[in-house]
């Protein structure tokens, strides 16, 4: 997620408002916050849901209908959203 410069504290406050919440929902297990090292206005969830559908529930959710309408007036770029499976575990 790119953010207009001036809009990046806004979305950290959000994202500090609600990533208990988020990370909450039933089937999530894990959330963090990234951010780009050469980009400082780039951001990106990660997270790990226990199903597919549990992600897709969380987009239905009262908590997304609060957070996706905040945070995406601070886009200035067109955000863009992966779902990966784990192929190998090297712990």
């Amino acid at each position: 997620m790119t953010f207009q410069e001036d809009r990046v504290n806004d979305f950290l406050a959000l994202f500090d408002e609600y990533k208990e919440a988020i990370r909450n929902q039933p089937g999530c297990t894990h959330l963090e916050l990234w951010k780009d090292i050469h980009q400082p206005n780039s951001y990106s969830t990660f997270s790990h849901w226990n199903t597919e559908e549990d992600l897709n529930n969380y987009r239905y959710s009262e908590t997304f209908g609060k957070v996706w309408p905040a945070t995406k007036v601070l886009f200035s770029d067109k955000p863009v959203a992966y779902s990966h499976e784990q192929v190998v575990k090297i712990s």
